[in-house]
């Protein structure tokens, strides 16, 4: 909205990403679909040692139960000792991120957060977390691909089994992982 009335944003992705830090950790990029336009979105996480009894954790734009449930698999799959910390995670630009394949994301910001280490800012995530760890496929992978490609990214972190058949685009280096141990390896 401008003083003219509404004005269109001829790129989201591009704006949503404008002033994102560069080695800072506890930040990953991942590619959503609304609607059947893929849109870039950062990732933020702050991870801290709590010291309350009970340690908070809030989540904004990605679902709380989701937020806790990616914690609770970053713990027992991931091997990191999150349950006497502070946990926070935020969605730049105010977006909601409904749909699984941004949890890879998160849990990367989280662990990046955690160890205190940044993700390669050349780097995005796509790809939906189980319970057992393991990284599970995404729908319109192939679009989100060409999407952060679009944008500058060399790297994208993918499950390693896709439906279909996928193109890469050229320049974009595709890290394949079965499970978040393997993500987080390649990773951190």
């Amino acid at each position: 909205m401008e003083d003219g009335g509404l004005a269109e944003v001829p790129n989201p992705s591009e704006s949503l990403l404008a002033g994102r830090p560069e080695d800072a950790p506890g930040t990953c990029v991942t590619c959503v679909m609304e609607g059947v336009r893929p849109v870039l979105a950062e990732v933020q996480a702050l991870v801290v040692p709590s010291s309350l009894g009970n340690p908070r954790r809030v989540s904004n734009g990605v679902d709380y139960n989701r937020a806790m449930l990616l914690l609770a698999v970053l713990e027992k799959r991931g091997g990191l000792m999150l349950s006497g910390c502070d946990a926070y995670v935020n969605v730049i630009g105010g977006l909601s991120l409904e749909e699984p394949a941004a949890d890879l994301a998160a849990m990367i910001a989280f662990a990046s957060s955690f160890r205190d280490r940044p993700v390669p800012s050349d780097l995005a995530a796509i790809g939906e977390i189980g319970l057992t760890g393991e990284l599970r496929a995404v729908s319109a992978l192939g679009q989100r691909l060409s999407e952060v490609r679009r944008l500058g990214f060399t790297k994208c972190l993918i499950p390693k089994r896709v439906q279909g058949k996928l193109s890469v685009p050229e320049g974009l280096d595709v890290i394949r992982v079965a499970n978040i141990r393997e993500a987080l390896a390649a990773l951190l």
